[in-house]
């Protein structure tokens, strides 16, 4: 009774497997048709990137660059290069000291750069550019005469010292006159005479009192 069970079981089992077999083998069948329709018949373009031709890229040691309107520090500056960044180059100075790259943002889209302070790539193939006009101030600075003169200082000229001889010297000269004398005697014998004559009185004067 459980072998007939068994086997009325399985026939209806064993169908449905084969039917599950089939359908996957189809549906591996149609991926794989698919897969071979979506296969290119033409050669695939190869994309290659377009050469920039010259360019210059800042040295390593710059920070950052001043990028100018034009080439000199007369010219206003319109923005930065940082160090490492690349730009492409357009033209240069009739000296090769400036260098005409493309920069976004300014009118024209060019702009200078100092040659020293970028490594130039092709620079054989840049060719002169006649520098753009000098932008011309809007104020022209004027000095005021009457504030100037304020700050003017007058240094007196220097007078040299000047010489003016002293008078003569006039020495006094005296006459030798000889020796005083009254009445024919000289001075001296006077002086003489009387001082003998007090040393006399004080003698005698001395002799009295003893």
């Amino acid at each position: 009774m459980d072998d007939v069970n068994l086997r009325a079981f399985g026939r209806p089992l064993f169908f449905v497997m084969m039917a599950l077999l089939g359908v996957a083998l189809l549906t591996l069948g149609s991926t794989s048709g698919a897969a071979n329709a979506q296969q290119p018949t033409v050669a695939i373009a190869t994309v290659t990137g377009t050469p920039i031709g010259p360019y210059v890229v800042v040295v390593p040691d710059q920070e950052q660059i001043n990028v100018r309107s034009g080439p000199g520090t007369d010219y206003p500056a319109v923005g930065v290069l940082v160090s490492g960044e690349l730009a492409p180059a357009k033209g240069r100075s009739e000296a090769g000291q400036w260098i005409q790259i493309v920069y976004r943002g300014v009118e024209g889209g060019l702009a200078w750069v100092y040659a020293p302070l970028v490594q130039v790539f092709q620079v054989t193939s840049l060719q002169i550019v006649e520098p753009p006009p000098l932008p011309t101030p809007r104020v022209t600075p004027t000095i005021d005469p009457t504030l100037a003169a304020q700050f003017v200082l007058e240094v007196p000229a220097t007078r040299m010292p000047t010489f003016t001889a002293p008078a003569p010297l006039v020495i006094q000269t005296f006459e030798d006159g000889g020796t005083a004398r009254i009445g024919g005697i000289p001075v001296g014998m006077y002086i003489t005479a009387i001082g003998l004559l007090g040393l006399f009185g004080a003698a005698i004067t001395y002799l009295r009192d003893r």
